[in-house]
């Protein structure tokens, strides 16, 4: 039995880097044509394209996908999220999975993977994936987001910094190192009420928004992605990769 599950896809015209992100050509169709369709793939029962911009909503009719225009005053993505569940008028025990605009190559089998993470975990406020470091390099960089887990799988902390800290060089052997893939599920419930939580000291420090809910007492579940998703598009670098990758 299909696991039962709704995707929404945020999708804003701005971007520091790439405006109109979104909409850029990807082999002939928008970059939010090939998220939606690779949503479309991982069988939930509704796909939904958030944004204020009524350009991407004209773009995203045009290929029949179901639009919900938001307010302009999100300041992330999960906010945006949750205006949506309140106009869909979806229960609050609804699972949702936020599905970047800027993945054109997310593979569909995780975003199933991680709404079937958050069915099998009711203690769980919302699920993730983590997949282990296959470049050393990249455990330092602060751009790449860490994981710590407990035993059963629930998210202890996320980190731009190297954790855990290797005190021992000796049980360097002993030590797997997780990457935050960010891709999440949640429960409506949680969406209706995310913009009431108070921020934290941890998230500002690290600009992680994940952290919210950890200093709330919600929990994240974490499982190892079945399959390792491409990266997404932030620069004209990124957009050229994956124009050679999907031609």
């Amino acid at each position: 039995m299909l696991a039962d599950f709704k995707i929404v896809i945020p999708a804003r015209y701005a971007s520091s880097r790439l405006p109109g992100k979104p909409l850029l050509d990807i082999n002939g169709k928008p970059m939010i044509q090939h998220v939606y369709e690779r949503a479309l793939a991982a069988g939930a029962s509704e796909v939904v394209i958030a944004t204020d911009n009524a350009e991407i909503s004209a773009v995203a009719n045009g290929f029949a996908a179901t639009v919900c225009m938001t307010r302009a005053d999100h300041v992330s993505g999960t906010e945006r999220l949750g205006e949506v569940v309140d106009q869909l008028g979806w229960p609050d025990d609804s699972v949702v999975v936020n599905v970047q605009g800027d993945e054109p190559m997310i593979p569909s089998q995780i975003i199933t993977q991680v709404a079937e993470n958050l069915i099998a975990n009711p203690d769980a406020a919302c699920a993730s994936l983590m997949t282990p470091f296959t470049k050393v390099e990249s455990i330092a960089d602060p751009n790449v987001v860490k994981v710590v887990v407990d035993a059963s799988g629930f998210a202890l902390y996320f980190s731009r910094a190297a954790i855990p800290f290797l005190r021992d060089p000796e049980q360097a052997a002993a030590v797997t190192y997780y990457r935050h893939i960010g891709l999440y599920a949640y429960r409506a419930s949680l969406l209706r009420n995310y913009s009431a939580l108070p921020v934290c000291t941890l998230e500002t420090i690290e600009k992680l928004e994940q952290l919210r809910l950890l200093w709330n007492g919600l929990r994240i579940h974490m499982a190892e992605a079945l399959v390792v998703p491409a990266h997404g598009v932030d620069t004209e670098h990124d957009l050229e990769k994956v124009r050679a990758l999907l031609g």
